[in-house]
Formats: structure tokens, sequence, C-alpha cells
């Protein structure tokens, strides 16, 4: 045997740590479930960044109510957020309403995330 046919690397131990690397990302990554549609939101003087992890419910310049890239309805709020919520008591919930759209529709929106239990400090309007 020569010493050429046995210089060979062992390549198992480096894709190891490549796949447990991958699973570490993987498993750390937060996922930002956005709503789906495009929202022209009113400037604010003072605003400040929020938690990754929200709950994000759009009001179209149309009034719609959108979640998940489906339409709710201002009806169909409690259903989805109440559940986030019972997972995760402290969420925090954004309404990203359209600088056009109703203003009673986005209260009604405020309105219906409170009553399915997300806490008063935690409920917010996104601005630019």
């Amino acid at each position: 045997m020569s010493d050429e046919e046995d210089a060979k690397p062992d390549l198992s131990p480096m894709i190891d740590c490549v796949f447990i690397l991958l699973i570490f990302f993987i498993i750390t990554t937060v996922f930002v479930e956005e709503t789906g549609v495009q929202i022209n939101r009113p400037e604010a003087g003072v605003a400040s960044k929020l938690e990754k992890n929200s709950i994000l419910i759009a009001v179209t310049a149309d009034s719609k109510v959108i979640y998940g890239g489906r339409e709710v309805g201002v009806k169909g709020i409690q259903a989805v957020v109440r559940p986030l919520v019972a997972e995760t008591e402290d969420i925090t919930c954004i309404i990203q309403g359209d600088e056009r759209a109703r203003h009673g529709v986005v209260t009604q929106v405020q309105d219906e995330c409170l009553e399915a239990g997300v806490k008063k400090g935690l409920l917010t309007i996104a601005t630019d």
C-alpha cells in the first residue's frame, strides 16, 4: 500500500456537524405570519418596535378584516384570536389599519380582540 491510498479524509464528522447546525437554526427561527394584503398605514409621531411573535390583523381600505391571507370579518376575530391567546397569554396583537379604512371597523376589531382575551396593554395599531 502506498501513502496516497491511505490519505483520505473522513467526512462523516463534518456532515454530522452541518446537520446539527441546520437543526439548530430551524428550531430557533421565529416565523412571522403576515396578513397577506398590502396596507397603507398612517404615520405616527411616536412609534416603537414590537415583538416578532404577535397576532397580525389587517383592515384594508375597503374595510375588510384579514388574518393570515384570508378574510375573517369582524365577527371572526374572536374565533381566530382566542386560541392564540390561550396558547400564549402575553401575546401582542397588532392591528394594521389602512389609512382609508373606516375608523368604526378598526374600533370594532379592537373591541373583538379585547373580548377574545388580549390584554389591553398588548393591543396596538401599526403605523409607519
